[in-house]
């Protein structure tokens, strides 16, 4: 099934649409409740102002992201790689 340069509200319910795609597509306030991403690839993403709850992000791997502001359980990213780097280097190893 394809949908082009269509300008509707899509509900999906209760359906497999696995291996689907999405190319310049705007999401903008879209709700996923329930739903299975797994192995799921976000290249070239807008996420900016996003909520994430209740998620399982086992073995995610996170590459090239601007995490300006981006806070885990109300942590602040930037000071985790700030304090991981530091343990490591107080250690006498490497942060990388």
């Amino acid at each position: 099934m394809q949908i082009r340069d269509a300008h509707d509200t899509l509900t999906v319910h209760n359906a497999d649409v696995s291996d689907a795609r999405f190319t310049n597509a705007k999401l903008r306030g879209a709700s996923f409740d329930d739903v299975d991403l797994q192995r799921a690839a976000f290249i070239n993403v807008n996420l900016s102002n996003a909520t994430f709850a209740d998620v399982n992000l086992t073995n995610v791997s996170i590459k090239s992201a601007n995490l300006t502001g981006t806070k885990i359980n109300g942590v602040p990213v930037y000071d985790m790689i700030q304090a991981y780097e530091s343990r490591a280097r107080s250690a006498g190893g490497s942060a990388s």
